[in-house]
């Protein structure tokens, strides 16, 4: 009785969320975290997850991450070193379709080194600023903007959060250079092919445009500038020499999430204003995170998705099959759940069924499947969310859950066709 009783307040748990993230496109001012915040306190109140067990079930790794990668963006946006790095790379362009294929190429890199998010948020006026010097549709650069920093976050462990989480709690070896090696290929492939396809369906011609020089204005501060370069260059690097050393059995950081904490600790003290560094940290995604792992914690205690998990995957599986039920359950589970809460919950249900740190090929295909399922609908990704407010609320425009989903679809399928046939060869 008290089984069925559990199931069920899960089951009321998950109907909240599912709602709440649909209602959110017609009420953008209430924030994403607000919502998983609701819902951890009701997991809580259900007796789904302990008061005793709440400091257990968040991961201070992934915490410390986000608080140290943040802060050292963060530094290198206020100091307006992403955007003199932007406008001087697109400035090298003297043709329209050129210009958008670099721009997908930026906005992709960007968020691979950037975290997907940071470059939604620096991304819309510099998308804005592209549409009116090459004379095409905001709409366009918009879309372009949302697709391209989807697909280029997959390429790395910090790009998303999702990949950060697979890559703390899967065990799997070298991350950062195992993402690298792996998946930059199929990445490229697919940031140049999503322009293609968005350039034959808007029906883009070509032509010359005219970039001025950038003015040197844009650097608010080059001390700032330079501390955020040297620093996220450094845990880069810090990154990989860790990973380098874990496949040579030396002595290595297990917990990753501490480098980006400590470089940035090193760091405060350096800057012209400490306060406004941590003014540029997104608490808000702090705090979702926080309330996500108890959320999370709670549903599986509850048992609710196990049959459809179950359904989906039912035993450990490899090859050809496993990663086809594994793209299958992220595309599907991600428009519903949104795909960091699905990604928390399909990790523990894939340790469960005896995937470890070595089965590297269905570690990526979460990664990969769980990050491209946000090119698929407005839902799917919260950095589609923050694109869209900033064109709402500054621009005055918007596009609409069909229109994103019309092309959506087709650049969804595309994407995921490129990656299944890498991961499969």
């Amino acid at each position: 009785m008290l089984e069925y009783l559990r199931t069920w307040l899960g089951l009321v748990v998950l109907i909240y969320l599912a709602t709440s993230l649909i209602l959110r496109s017609r009420r953008p001012w209430t924030p994403i975290w607000c919502v998983m915040a609701f819902a951890s306190f009701m997991v809580i109140l259900f007796g789904l997850v302990s008061f005793d067990d709440i400091s257990s079930v968040i991961d201070l790794d992934v915490i410390l991450f986000l608080i140290g990668m943040f802060s050292l963006v963060g530094l290198a946006n206020s100091s307006g070193l992403l955007k003199l790095i932007s406008l001087w790379f697109i400035s090298i362009f003297r043709r329209r379709v050129t210009l958008i294929y670099g721009s997908s190429l930026l906005f992709g890199v960007l968020s691979a080194f950037a975290v997907n998010d940071t470059v939604a948020l620096m991304g819309p006026p510099i998308a804005y600023t592209l549409s009116r010097v090459a004379g095409i549709d905001p709409k366009f650069m918009f879309l372009l903007l949302a697709f391209s920093l989807t697909i280029g976050s997959v390429m790395t462990p910090i790009g998303n959060p999702q990949n950060l989480l697979i890559t703390i709690e899967s065990g799997i070896e070298a991350p950062f250079i195992t993402f690298i090696i792996k998946l930059i290929i199929p990445t490229i492939v697919n940031l140049l092919l999503t322009t293609y396809v968005m350039l034959k369906v808007f029906k883009i011609r070509d032509d010359e445009v005219r970039i001025g020089l950038i003015p040197h204005e844009v650097l608010r501060s080059r001390r700032d500038a330079i501390l955020a370069g040297l620093g996220i260059l450094l845990t880069i690097t810090l990154l990989i020499i860790n990973d380098v050393l874990e496949l040579y059995g030396a002595l290595h950081i297990k917990y990753r999430g501490v480098i980006p904490f400590v470089v940035a600790a090193g760091i405060y003290l350096l800057t012209t204003n400490p306060r406004n560094v941590l003014s540029e940290i997104d608490w808000g995604t702090i705090v979702f995170f926080i309330t996500m792992f108890i959320t999370m914690e709670g549903i599986w205690n509850s048992g609710v998705l196990q049959p459809l998990l179950n359904l989906l995957l039912p035993t450990k599986e490899y090859g050809i099959s496993s990663i086809l039920r594994i793209t299958l359950a992220s595309v599907v589970i991600s428009q519903l759940l949104s795909n960091v809460p699905f990604v928390k919950l399909f990790i523990r249900y894939m340790n469960d069924l005896g995937y470890r740190g070595s089965d590297t090929t269905e570690w990526l295909t979460l990664a990969m499947s769980s990050t491209i399922a946000g090119n698929l609908t407005i839902l799917g990704a919260a950095s589609n969310v923050i694109i869209l407010e900033v064109l709402e609320t500054k621009m005055k425009s918007t596009i609409t859950f069909v229109e994103f989903l019309k092309i959506g679809c087709l650049i969804t399928t595309i994407n995921i066709l490129v990656y299944l046939a890498f991961l499969i060869i």
